[in-house]
């Protein structure tokens, strides 16, 4: 078959501290032109600092239950259903501030992130299960990804 049916127990679990995902295409099928990966966000202060992509865009579609995203100082709720799209150069996080876990698909064009998600899981996590920001940080910037300043 030529067709790659990748089913809901298939998979790559990858990822670091409380936020986990499954890497779904890592680009291997698709010539590094689409990475595919899905995401549960618990309740709580887990959250990638503000960050602004420069070789890749993202596609955020939410399939259960609700997050925050913000953008520079804008902050906008989106629920189930939703999609957000994050063009090259948009500073851009999101939280999930609510009471349920939330779970979204994210598209990477090209698939240059998807190995950014590998290295999450081999950082250490503090007393809360959290990742270090500045650890974060280095890795993103690995992955011609930028932190910038969180506004106040």
């Amino acid at each position: 078959m030529s067709i790659i049916v990748v089913t809901p127990e298939d998979g790559e679990q990858a990822g670091g501290g409380p936020i986990r995902c499954r890497i779904i295409e890592d680009g291997s099928h698709t010539e590094h032109r689409l990475g595919l990966i899905e995401f549960i966000v618990p309740p709580g202060p887990a959250m990638p600092p503000q960050h602004i992509h420069h070789k890749f865009e993202e596609i955020f579609i939410v399939t259960k239950g609700r997050l925050r995203f913000t953008s520079g100082d804008t902050h906008v709720e989106v629920a189930a259903g939703s999609c957000v799209t994050v063009p090259l150069g948009t500073a851009h996080t999101f939280s999930n501030p609510f009471d349920e876990p939330a779970t979204f698909i994210c598209t990477l064009t090209p698939d240059l992130y998807v190995e950014y998600f590998r290295d999450l899981g081999r950082l250490p996590v503090d007393d809360r299960g959290l990742l270090s920001p500045a650890d974060i940080g280095r890795t993103m910037a690995r992955y011609h990804t930028e932190v910038v300043a969180p506004i106040l």
